[in-house]
């Protein structure tokens, strides 16, 4: 109660600075992270005991399952394809050698890792982040070109994550419980998944589709209809074994085609209550940062400026290969890819596995300090790298693929 407490108080304080905060550094997960840190910090009633585990995998599962089902229920098929270059590069070739060398990474400087938490470690840090991008992706100052591939790419790779972490999940348990169990889990998680999430987009869409064109809801309840959707795939994860993550991404793409106003309406909802959701989330991961400050050794520094440097700039510079941008818009593309919410709800998702796998004390203080230092690092570098981003793009000619419009590229 005492957090809950604290937590609604700053809610309230910041939203009356909200818009002078805007034209800051201070973005709102700065805020709420470092709220939470001095929260820890100076009330000693706090302990890992107040911080409830489950209630914070909930709390993060919902703002995730809104965000993954808003973000593929705005990105059609058609518009990733109008904008092809840049998000298909960034999230087949850039996303694949992420991972890779995340894990790579992760066995050089953690050796005691088996090849298998190594993957699961690069797993829980490949997606990036929308909200703490959301200063670079709403910038008119940035081309929209690029702001609309960085959006994409942060919109789909969250739920682009979940098979692969699933998979190493797998065959780590198999290691262990015998080989049959990565058929099964495989299975439900992303048969089981693709399934349930195609039904509840495809049979929730069309019915929303034709009360909308019948004239048969309030607008309001339009908003409050979708967002059943995201909820019911939540609900329908439990007996089925398959992941809530996957369900939500796939229904909220399937919702498009009954349902045009799908994104819209969804919006609406999860910049409201579901950024509510994400603050709390960076609150309690600031209170969780000082009961676990004697573990931070140096090798998990050296772990998080990789994650945040070579192990997303190097594959971002190798897929955007051939398009012709210049080294200034590939260094900004690569720097720009910051871990956040995704990261902590797939790491609490593997803790709250129970894999009992001997690396899981690394992997989960690993993972806590590269996107402590991500949400730092990235909101206070973003308004100087959006400046001097933009001195580089006022001097390219008029023909410079960053300039183009997204349809052409």
């Amino acid at each position: 109660m005492i957090l809950a407490a604290v937590f609604i108080s700053i809610i309230f304080f910041y939203s009356l600075v909200s818009r002078k905060l805007e034209r800051t550094v201070l973005t709102g997960p700065i805020v709420f992270t470092a709220a939470g840190v001095l929260t820890s910090l100076f009330l000693p009633v706090i302990s890992n005991q107040e911080v409830n585990q489950k209630a914070l995998l909930f709390i993060a599962e919902i703002g995730l399952v809104l965000l993954l089902f808003t973000d593929a229920s705005r990105i059609g098929l058609k518009e990733l394809l109008n904008i092809r270059r840049l998000p298909t590069r960034l999230l087949s070739v850039g996303m694949l050698l992420t991972i890779f060398l995340g894990a790579v990474a992760a066995l050089i400087v953690f050796p005691q890792l088996s090849i298998w938490e190594a993957g699961i470690l690069s797993a829980i840090l490949a997606p990036t982040d929308a909200g703490l991008g959301q200063v670079i992706v709403s910038s008119p100052r940035v081309p929209m070109h690029i702001r609309s591939a960085l959006n994409v790419e942060a919109g789909l790779n969250d739920g682009m994550s979940v098979p692969f972490l699933m998979f190493f999940m797998a065959m780590a348990q198999a290691g262990t419980a015998g080989s049959g169990i990565l058929p099964r889990f495989l299975m439900e998680q992303l048969g089981f998944g693709v399934a349930i999430g195609l039904a509840i987009g495809l049979a929730g869409g069309w019915l929303l589709g034709k009360a909308h064109k019948n004239g048969w809801m309030s607008e309001s309840f339009e908003q409050l209809g979708l967002v059943t959707l995201p909820v019911l795939s939540m609900i329908s994860s439990e007996p089925s074994g398959a992941s809530m993550f996957i369900i939500s991404f796939v229904a909220g793409m399937a919702t498009q085609v009954g349902f045009k106003e799908a994104g819209k309406r969804s919006i609406e909802f999860t910049e409201g209550w579901g950024q509510l959701f994400n603050y709390f989330v960076f609150f309690l991961l600031g209170v969780m940062v000082p009961l676990a400050w004697d573990k931070f050794g140096a090798a998990f520094f050296v772990y998080a400026a990789l994650s945040l440097t070579v192990v997303r700039m190097l594959p971002v510079a190798i897929a955007l290969t051939g398009t012709g941008l210049s080294k200034a818009t590939v260094l900004f593309m690569g720097w720009f890819g910051p871990r956040g919410l995704a990261s902590i709800v797939l790491g609490l998702v593997y803790i709250e596995q129970e894999t009992h796998l001997p690396g899981e004390p690394i992997i989960r203080i690993a993972v806590m300090l590269t996107v402590l230092c991500s949400i730092f690092a990235h909101g206070l570098s973003a308004l100087p790298g959006i400046n001097l981003y933009a001195g580089k793009v006022s001097t390219f000619p008029a023909d410079a693929p960053e300039l183009q419009d997204s349809n052409a590229a």
